[in-house]
């Protein structure tokens, strides 16, 4: 076991229950230099993590959204926990997944159309298979606020302004959007490092 020396990267760790033997060499490189970054980077997870659009539950299934994302190993299990002891069920965690793996569908695909911006790839059906979105465990506006997260990191442009529009429609706030927004890039930059 490595024994972390760097006070706020041990706080961080404690924190969010990670094993210290899962610290990646670029935070080893932030806590040798005891980089101001490992504050700050503390300080947004936490604050991230609570903002005031969001409930607790739907800030762990974003931040887990995001860790499955980047395949992020070491914090999948973090945030799987933590929205389960926020009340998430089995079923949310699935389709959380779900979420995930569509939206990499999703973005690449159109992604593609405004990349090239060509007729026949605009008129011509998708043809992808998406009934998971019709009546989601999460309820329809948070499962687009998750699909506009997912994409969000994925640069997908078409796919954030449709995803963001629907959720408007389905009665968000921007407030809403924006911290999850927030939260999304947050946990993003931690998922890069850890």
């Amino acid at each position: 076991m490595i024994a972390i020396q760097n006070e706020t990267l041990a706080s961080l760790f404690e924190q969010f229950n990670i094993d210290q033997d899962n610290v990646s060499v670029e935070l080893l490189k932030l806590a040798d230099t005891d980089s101001r970054y490992l504050k700050d980077l503390k300080i947004n997870v936490q604050n991230a993590l609570n903002y005031a659009n969001l409930n607790k539950k739907e800030s762990a299934l974003i931040a887990l959204s995001v860790a499955y994302n980047e395949k992020n190993t070491v914090l999948i299990p973090v945030f799987e926990q933590m929205a389960t002891e926020n009340g998430a069920t089995a079923e949310e965690i699935g389709e959380t997944v779900a979420v995930v793996s569509m939206m990499n569908v999703n973005n690449v695909f159109y992604r593609f159309r405004h990349y090239t911006n060509k007729d026949y790839y605009n008129q011509t059906p998708a043809g992808i298979k998406m009934s998971v979105m019709m009546n989601p465990v999460l309820g329809k506006e948070f499962f687009e606020l998750m699909s506009l997260a997912v994409s969000a990191v994925n640069g997908c442009e078409m796919c954030v302004n449709a995803h963001e529009d629907s959720v408007l429609k389905h009665g968000s706030t921007q407030a809403r959007v924006y911290d999850a927004i927030r939260l999304t890039a947050v946990i993003k930059g931690f998922a890069a490092i850890i």
